[in-house]
């Protein structure tokens, strides 16, 4: 995973997006969640990475990296970095 996450770290460094359609041209298969939220597949699709962009900044914010099965477990518009009890992700 070390090496398909540094590839995305440092495309995410040379990018210039400007809205969440920049970041879905750039990547196809990224889940637009909302104006700011963003879920990357890396590796193929083995883990999930959900980042926060702020687009006038130019800043990527990353909130939560884990595998396919620990991504079905959290909220991915509520997960912080760093949150040690995922929130159960509810359901409508």
């Amino acid at each position: 995973m070390e090496s398909a996450l540094n590839s995305w770290f440092h495309e995410a460094l040379r990018a210039r997006w400007q809205s969440p359609g920049d970041v879905k041209r750039a990547y196809s298969n990224a889940s637009i969640i909302d104006d700011e939220r963003v879920v990357f597949n890396i590796k193929g699709n083995d883990y999930r990475l959900v980042a926060a962009i702020d687009f006038g900044r130019q800043t990527v914010f990353i909130k939560w990296i884990g595998s396919h099965r620990e991504y079905d477990k959290i909220d991915v518009r509520k997960v912080q970095y760093g949150d040690q009890a995922y929130q159960k992700r509810s359901r409508p």
